[in-house]
C-alpha cells in the first residue's frame, strides 16, 4: 500500500520511492535464483505509465530473463489497486542488473540449474 510518505506533493507515488520498491523487488527474484548474495549493478529503463495514488496497492511481479555467469537480468512488473473496487492498472516496468557476489563482495558464478 501506498503511505504518505512516499508521496509527492501531487499524493502519488515518489518516483524515486517507486524505483525503491521495484529494486527490493527485483533483490528478491535475483537472491532466489542465485541462493545467494546479489546486490545491483544497474537500473534500466524504467516507465512510469500512470501515476500511483496514497492508498492504492501496489502490486510488483519480479522474474529474471536472462542469467550469465555471474549476473542476470530482472525485470519488474508494477500494478497499481484500487483496493475498494478492485480495478488494476499497469503502473511502472522496469529492468534491472544483478550481480552474484561472494564474501569478498566480488562477482561468483551463478549455478545453470536450480
Amino acid at each position: 500500500m501506498i503511505f504518505p510518505d512516499q508521496a509527492n506533493h501531487y499524493g502519488t507515488l515518489f518516483g524515486g520511492s517507486g524505483l525503491g520498491l521495484m529494486a527490493k523487488a527485483a533483490f528478491v527474484a535475483a537472491t532466489r535464483r542465485a541462493r545467494g548474495a546479489v546486490v545491483m549493478a544497474r537500473s534500466d529503463k524504467t516507465d512510469f505509465h500512470t501515476p500511483v495514488r496514497v492508498g492504492e496497492l501496489l502490486d510488483m511481479a519480479a522474474r529474471v530473463v536472462r542469467v550469465g555467469r555471474s549476473s542476470m537480468t530482472v525485470e519488474v512488473e508494477a500494478t497499481a489497486e484500487v483496493l475498494l473496487s478492485g480495478e488494476r492498472r499497469p503502473a511502472m516496468l522496469g529492468r534491472f542488473e544483478m550481480v552474484a557476489v561472494g564474501p569478498d563482495g566480488r562477482p561468483v558464478p551463478i549455478a545453470r540449474e536450480y
